[in-house]
């Protein structure tokens, strides 16, 4: 029944084409979430639990296979497994090895869909792969997981050997957007990704009289306090988003329900005050008609712009952000580099997260032992999750450990001191995942290019809003709107 069913999903690749999903960042064409190459995911026997301190560096045996594929779009997950994972060796030119087994990295950047194009394929053909072509582990995105999680081609981490009690200190958001419909866990992850208002601390001197987040926060605990502010930094010649989009988690994560309701597409009150405030703060100049990722946007994150803030969840903040604060990207990212130092963190207006990667492990895979060692090494062991916080500032998903580092002495240099894994630490619990749905990506991405031409005053609202709605019933043609 199986083959059947592969060769025909097959068919109907090679007629309509790969299966789309996430670009740059989760902001691209999406992919159809009843075309993934699945079968609906079936409860497992429940095997005996094992003790968590017993699992953690199990050697892989010996009849297992000597190649071990990971599907992934950056080295991100990569540079986690170099640092962190211990008998790892890097061979210098993208791959690496651990004990005798080969590790190959197979990846595909995500724009224009070409990862979950070629993620697709291989699972396709997983069945019938070669040992040494096997994928053993593949990584999602928390808006396309559904896709991938509905699927026998996730397994169940209990027949990998991630217990309950393995997994007891992650948050429960994390292992909800890997649960499939059945209730079974098919993914695990090392990151969680509660949200934060991130602003510059000299412009907050200027136009607010402080710095301090406890008192921004309390000037921009509201929408309606928030938009005040930002007529505030336009009097002073600021912004105070850079685009259209800055914003859009803060809504979008808030909704009353899920995009798709009994077939139907429903556009939730919150998603309009979005597109009210945007098309506000676009014609009144409270920012820069930038677009996400675009250069405009990452300019604004720089030395030379004078926007006051940006929503970003924990990655975004470590990386992004800091990344583009350096004047000078090869040197030390240090106080003097660019406005390194110059930012802040506070709650912001409404909680809200924003993306994260899941490991999961393949169907078919013949190095099952070391998909276990990776996987709760990686994401259930407290020492590690601390160590890789402390290490890259990263927020990473283990109660124990982040409270540990919240209560502690931990500074952010790049944060001007302060420790805001403590904030993180008081958002993540409020992440709530019972309004997902298959189609988020397709629906928000589409959303929010319907309205751009609104907000440049190419259409009105009510056009945008009519595109919108064409846009999503061809690309998912079994909606109703």
């Amino acid at each position: 029944m199986k083959k059947r069913l592969l060769s025909l999903l097959f068919a109907v690749v090679m007629l309509t084409g790969l299966l789309a999903g996430c670009g740059k960042s989760e902001e691209e064409a999406s992919a159809d979430p009843t075309k993934a190459p699945v079968e609906e995911g079936k409860k497992e026997e429940k095997k005996e639990e094992s003790n968590p301190a017993e699992e953690k560096k199990e050697p892989a045996q010996a009849d297992e296979g000597k190649v071990f594929n990971i599907y992934c779009w950056n080295t991100e997950f990569q540079d986690r497994v170099k640092a962190y994972f211990p008998g790892y060796t890097d061979n210098g030119d993208g791959t690496g090895k651990i004990g005798d087994v080969a590790v190959n990295w197979v990846i595909t950047p995500s724009e224009h869909n070409a990862y979950q194009n070629a993620l697709d394929a291989a699972l396709l053909a997983q069945a019938d792969a070669a040992a040494d072509d096997k994928v053993d582990l593949f990584l999602i995105e928390a808006d396309y997981a559904l896709k991938y999680v509905n699927t026998d081609y996730a397994m169940d981490v209990k027949e990998i050997g991630l217990t309950e009690d393995a997994m007891k200190d992650q948050y429960q958001y994390t292992k909800d957007i890997v649960t499939d419909s059945n209730g079974v866990i098919r993914g695990t992850t090392w990151q969680a990704t509660p949200g934060l208002f991130a602003y510059r601390r000299s412009i907050a001197k200027d136009v607010l009289g402080t710095d301090d987040p406890v008192e921004v926060q309390k000037k921009i605990s509201n929408w309606d306090d928030f938009n005040a502010v930002a007529e505030e930094m336009k009097a002073k010649g600021y912004t105070m988003l850079s685009g259209y989009d800055d914003a859009y988690r803060t809504f979008s994560n808030n909704v009353s329900g899920p995009w798709v309701q009994d077939g139907k597409v429903i556009v939730d009150e919150g998603l309009m005050k979005w597109v009210d405030q945007t098309k506000e703060f676009t014609d009144k100049a409270y920012n820069n008609k930038t677009s996400l990722w675009g250069d405009g946007w990452a300019k604004d994150q720089g030395p030379d712009g004078k926007t006051f803030g940006f929503f970003y969840s924990t990655w975004g903040i470590n990386f992004t952000l800091m990344g583009y604060s350096l004047a000078d990207s090869e040197a030390e990212a240090a106080v003097g580099n660019g406005i390194y130092g110059d930012w802040a963190v506070c709650e912001g207006p409404a909680p809200f997260y924003w993306g994260g990667t899941w490991i999961c492990a393949a169907t078919g895979t013949d190095n099952p032992s070391l998909v276990k060692d990776i996987m709760y090494t990686l994401t259930c062991d407290a020492e590690t999750m601390k160590k890789i916080t402390e290490d890259t500032q990263d927020y990473t998903n283990n109660q124990t450990a982040m409270e540990e580092i919240a209560n502690s002495n931990f500074k952010s240099e790049f944060l001007g001191g302060q420790n805001h894994i403590a904030l993180f630490a008081a958002a993540a619990p409020k992440i709530d995942m019972s309004k997902i749905s298959p189609y988020d990506q397709g629906c928000n991405e589409e959303f929010q290019t319907a309205f751009k031409d609104y907000f440049d005053g190419n259409v009105t609202k009510d056009q945008a809003l009519q595109n919108f709605y064409d846009k999503i019933i061809v690309k998912y043609p079994e909606l109703t709107y």
